[in-house]
Formats: C-alpha cells, sequence, structure tokens
C-alpha cells in the first residue's frame, strides 16, 4: 500500500540522515554524556514540526471545536478535522468516520470492550488473545470475562517469542466471539502475521482487534489489507503528544455499537424523555477533546510519511541487526525474543546482575533504556523471568548510541561481578 499523501501538507521529502537534527532533545547531556536514548518503545522524542503544531494551536487559535461558529473555533476544528484525515490515510482507512480519538491505544481498547464486548458478549462465550499481550490488552478482557462470566483463551508462544498459530486455530469454537491480538510485542519486538491471524477468525465470523501501539512507527500499516476489525494506536509512541491517540474500526460495526461514555459533542438532540447520538465518529467522542493533541499527532504522521516507511524500516532493521551483534559478543548476555521477523527492539538479561542495577548503571553513562517485565507479567512467567532489559531503536537512533550502551554494559560487569 502506498500511503495517501494528498492531505499531507509536509510535501517536502526528509533525509533520514539529518532528521535527529529535527529533535531538540538530542542536544542535552545526561549525567554530563551525550544522551543515548533507547527508550523509544515506551515513547519516542518528538520533532520540531510537532512542537510547533502544539504551540500554533495554543497560541494562535485555542478554542473549543465542532462548537462555534467564530474563526478560532472554525479553525480549531479544520486542523482537528485534518489531522484526522491524514491518520485516516497514514492507515489506509476507508474513511474519516472510521478514525475515532482516544487518549490513547488503553483507551481505544477500552472503548470496544466497553461497547462492543459489553453488548456482544455474555456468559461462556470466548475470548481469545496472546501470552505476549500488553497489559493493556489483558486487563480489559479480563474484566468482561470476570463481569460477563466469559471465557479467556490465550495463544500460546514459543521459547524464541513467536505465536503457535496452529495452538491459535484450534482454540475456535462456536463460542469465540472475539479476538484482540498486538501487532508488534513491546517486550520481544515480534511481528505477528495479523492479516493472516485475522483472516483465521474471520473464517469463523470472529471480529479482530489489533494492538497497533508498537507498529505505526516503524513500518507500514494498511488496515484494509490487514482485515481487521479495529486497530489502537498511540500518538506518544510515532514521534507525536501524549495523551491522544485513536481507534480505527470497520463503520458497519462502530454502526451497531452504543457510545461508551455520555455527554456533550456526542448528541444530536437531548430531553429528558430522549437522546438521540451523533454521528460517527463523534458518538463515541464525549466532551472536549485533547485538541492540541490530535493535531499534533496528524503532525507527526505528516513526518512519518516525508520520511517514508521503507527508508525507516530498512534503517531500523540495520539497527537492530548491530544491536544484537554487538550485544551478543558480551559474554552473560542472552536475548529474550529472536523471531525472524521483529521491529528495532532488543530484550536481554545478564547473568548474575538484576535489569534494574544494570539500568541505574547505564543511565549514569547517559543511557535511557527500560527495564522491568514491560508491562507483559505473563509473558515473563511464561520465559521463566522477572525482569529484562530493554533497548529499542526509532529511525534518528545511531550506531553510536548503541556502541554507548555495549560501553556502558561493560562497565556495569566491572562494578557487579
Amino acid at each position: 500500500m502506498s500511503v495517501n499523501t494528498s492531505s499531507v501538507k509536509e510535501k517536502s521529502r526528509i533525509r533520514i540522515e539529518t532528521c535527529r537534527d529535527d529533535f531538540p532533545v538530542f542536544r542535552r547531556e545526561v549525567h554530563g554524556k551525550p544522551l543515548a536514548f533507547l527508550d523509544n518503545a515506551a515513547s519516542s522524542q518528538m520533532p520540531y514540526p510537532v512542537m510547533r503544531s502544539y504551540t500554533d494551536y495554543h497560541s494562535r487559535y485555542h478554542s473549543n471545536v465542532h462548537r462555534g461558529v467564530h474563526l478560532l473555533s472554525q479553525e480549531a476544528t479544520d486542523a482537528m478535522e485534518a489531522s484526522r484525515e491524514t491518520l485516516r490515510a497514514l492507515i489506509n482507512a476507508r474513511s474519516k468516520k472510521e478514525i475515532i480519538f482516544t487518549s490513547g491505544t488503553t483507551d481505544a481498547i477500552n472503548l470496544v470492550m466497553q461497547s462492543y464486548g459489553r453488548t456482544y458478549i455474555g456468559k461462556g462465550d470466548e475470548i481469545i488473545i496472546s501470552t505476549m499481550e500488553h497489559h493493556s490488552n489483558i486487563v480489559p478482557w479480563r474484566m468482561l470475562c470476570d463481569e460477563k462470566k466469559a471465557v479467556l483463551k490465550i495463544i500460546p508462544v514459543s521459547d524464541d517469542g513467536v505465536l503457535d498459530l496452529d495452538a491459535y486455530a484450534s482454540l475456535f469454537s462456536e463460542r469465540t466471539r472475539f479476538v484482540s491480538i498486538v501487532h508488534v510485542s513491546n517486550t520481544l519486538g515480534t511481528i505477528n502475521p495479523v492479516k493472516k491471524m485475522t483472516e483465521i477468525a474471520h473464517r469463523y465470523g470472529v471480529p479482530v482487534l489489533v494492538d497497533g501501539a508498537q507498529a505505526v512507527s516503524h513500518m507500514e500499516v494498511n488496515v484494509q489489507e490487514i482485515g481487521c476489525d479495529f486497530f489502537a494506536t498511540s500518538g506518544h509512541k510515532m514521534y507525536g503528544p501524549t495523551g491522544i491517540g485513536i481507534l480505527y474500526g470497520r463503520e458497519e460495526l462502530l454502526l451497531k455499537m452504543p457510545p461508551w461514555r455520555g455527554g456533550g459533542d456526542m448528541i444530536l438532540s437531548v430531553s429528558f424523555d430522549e437522546v438521540l447520538f451523533n454521528d460517527l465518529p463523534y458518538k463515541f467522542e464525549a466532551g472536549t477533546p485533547n485538541i492540541s493533541g490530535a493535531i499534533g499527532m496528524g503532525k507527526a504522521a505528516e513526518y512519518i510519511t516525508a520520511i517514508g516507511y521503507d527508508t525507516i524500516y530498512r534503517k531500523e532493521q540495520e539497527l537492530l541487526a548491530y544491536a544484537t551483534d554487538r550485544l551478543s559478543g558480551i559474554d552473560g548476555v542472552r536475548i529474550i525474543g529472536t523471531a525472524p521477523e521483529k521491529s528495532s527492539v532488543v530484550s536481554f538479561v545478564l547473568d548474575g546482575i538484576h535489569p534494574h542495577d544494570i539500568g541505574t548503571i547505564l543511565d549514569l553513562e547517559g543511557v535511557a533504556v527500560r527495564t522491568g517485565h514491560h508491562c507483559t507479567q505473563p509473558l515473563m512467567e511464561r520465559l521463566g523471568l522477572v525482569a529484562t532489559t530493554r533497548a529499542s531503536m526509532a529511525m534518528y537512533s545511531r550506531k553510536e548510541e548503541i556502541d554507548q550502551l555495549i560501553d556502558a554494559l561493560h562497565k556495569a560487569i566491572d562494578i557487579f561481578r
């Protein structure tokens, strides 16, 4: 799929070799050392064009949307709706009606659980998720199963971090009502075959939600090609602001789903006797939205498009291979997650040193990584681990940062061994 860039304002291409200059955070030092930011799976950094869109909104046309005839309100509405169109094009949804602004991936998954799940899933029905899910794609479905007396079925994962598709296909029964799967594992980096998994589910007439929080910043996403019924992602994973995300939903399903929240802007008319709900996507957007966040997320999508997914993916795969090779050369390092299809994430453990201790030493050397269970406790239990150290790269990352990580790890070994 070629992303439709007709709505993208950032027409000029951005060279990935120099894009790092657009991210002011890399001008700072940490503990007197250059910042090596390798925690992009938690939150990526933000470029100047996104920051400027945020500042521009707040300094020039800060106003509520969809509710005013004055110029500032019209400008804010136009900017927010332009971002909706940009995000529609980014993931190739059919219509802007299918793009709902949320506070992030977690909020989007909860919207589907509360609206679709509570309406169409009942006692004895089954929901399928995988062992490698983030807590955000476990807890809502566990809550629904507890409330509805439904059954949660789990796709097993191999030692190298690959889902067992034969086992997945065997989980379906006449009671299966929903599948919710992660596109890219935040802990392992595994890229799951979500298109094939969706096709399997659809043979049984079962809708599929894809948690795309870790996908959109790294690779091209085409929801029509995947065939999924819902797709959720977050702005702060794709060089945008926190507190904003989108839910894609197939229009025919969204039309059948009741609103989750009630309030202003999601209605056509209100009386004490009757409420008529607004059209899509607004019936799911109660109250004043995160307007500047929505505008910033759209600008982040423009920035990604201006660089190009082929370029981003190619560079990040080079960084992944380099990091894997260099880490593998350290005695006592074991890489966790060795699937053949991976995004630019490397989790590892180091014999005799707790990940939290590693993270502390790395920070003193200017290296930002993530340590812990990464909100994937069931996966950690399956792999027999309590925690890992995770280095995650982005399009602006450099091999020199990986070298800085390796040097810092050797210092940690000298200290703790």
